[in-house]
């Protein structure tokens, strides 16, 4: 092995939305994530118009074709509310840790006085997101699922050049599918990572197995192990088709605590040959991987459409200058189409339009500067 686990791998039970916005569910997730071995519960406090334009239509989850906006629309609450969600989740003896997906949602958490901010995957790229982040003087995990190693730099760098921060930065490692395919893991990538940006790494695991995958990124050296986490996966929540019920989650706690027992007293050998003995040793190998970093197989496809780009609020006519006022950072998914990359849009600003660009869609070259 080439990096000797840590002593405690902080386990967080991804709960996101599964609440529904029902601060009784939230209160009786939050009691079964502590319950089953939990020492961190993760939410997401979402705003539709931060994450999406009205117009992106239905996005394909493992739940089935959902309006996403909508949905988006009707998970939203007041910051009282996730002031409550931290509190049941400190009371429980948990971490409160939360995705902002824009500079509203991240306020939000500083003023409630959360002290971990989670960026996702599909936000590495929402600069004005990650300087808002390293301005809020908390600790940031930094998701690099759908992101190659140069995109992580550049997120990296925003928080190293910042005067304000001074808070710890964690890398997580992440396939951006859902479900994600095991294999997709190359879990040997999570000291690597560590190693390149002098950084800790975790992982944050979208696979059907509550075992393999942080067993193996315990061994590996992972800091932080997150895994969706509901009481029902035939749920309504958006993420519980793959999520873990309390008694697979429990497992999977279990589980990468022996593991580090066992490496802890020198028979990491031992916990490696049971892995094999229980999936095979090509399956094993498969999830291990090489360690180079690269776009997954199965988030590839989707590296535009998921990340953050430019894109028209509304309507802009011939003429109509570029602005921050009608132009957003949003994600495409699959109806509109992706725009200018957020590093670009400073220079778009100020420009006017040469041709209309339609409501919702991306901002493109062609549309200030012509063919």
């Amino acid at each position: 092995m080439t990096k000797t686990p840590i002593e405690k791998t902080l386990i967080a039970a991804e709960i996101g939305t599964a609440h529904g916005g029902d601060i009784v569910k939230a209160g009786e997730l939050i009691a079964a994530a502590a319950e089953a071995g939990a020492d961190a519960a993760k939410f997401q406090l979402v705003y539709a118009d931060e994450i999406l334009h009205p117009l992106s239509g239905n996005v394909e989850l493992p739940g089935g074709s959902i309006p996403l906006y909508e949905r988006f629309r009707a998970l939203e609450k007041p910051a009282a509310f996730y002031e409550e969600l931290k509190n049941l989740t400190e009371e429980a003896g948990l971490l409160f840790i939360s995705s902002p997906f824009g500079i509203k949602s991240a306020r939000i958490l500083r003023d409630i006085g959360a002290s971990v901010l989670k960026i996702a995957s599909p936000e590495l790229n929402h600069f004005p997101l990650l300087e808002e982040a390293a301005s809020l003087g908390l600790s940031v995990i930094l998701s690099t699922g759908v992101s190659s190693l140069a995109d992580i730099e550049k997120a990296v760098l925003i928080f190293r050049a910042s005067p304000s921060f001074r808070a710890k930065l964690t890398l997580l490692h992440c396939v951006t599918a859902y479900p994600a395919p095991e294999e997709d893991y190359n879990i040997n990538l999570i000291p690597n990572l560590s190693a390149i940006f002098g950084l800790p790494a975790g992982v944050s695991d979208h696979s059907q197995d509550p075992i393999l995958v942080p067993v193996l990124a315990a061994l590996r050296g992972a800091v932080l192990i997150e895994k969706h986490f509901t009481l029902n996966p035939g749920g309504s929540g958006l993420d519980d088709p793959i999520a873990l019920p309390p008694e697979k989650f429990r497992l999977m706690a279990r589980e990468v605590r022996s593991a580090q027992t066992e490496a802890q007293a020198g028979r990491e050998a031992e916990v490696l040959e049971a892995l094999e003995a229980a999936y095979g040793e090509h399956r094993l190998r498969r999830v291990l991987g090489n360690g180079v970093k690269t776009l997954a197989p199965c988030e590839a496809a989707n590296y535009a459409t998921t990340r953050r780009s430019l894109h028209a609020l509304r309507e802009i006519q011939p003429g109509e200058i570029i602005t921050r006022e009608n132009t957003a950072l949003l994600r495409s998914e699959k109806n509109l189409r992706p725009g200018l990359p957020p590093e670009f849009a400073p220079l778009a600003y100020a420009h006017p339009a040469v041709r209309t660009i339609p409501p919702g869609e991306g901002i493109l070259w062609e549309d200030i500067l012509g063919r």
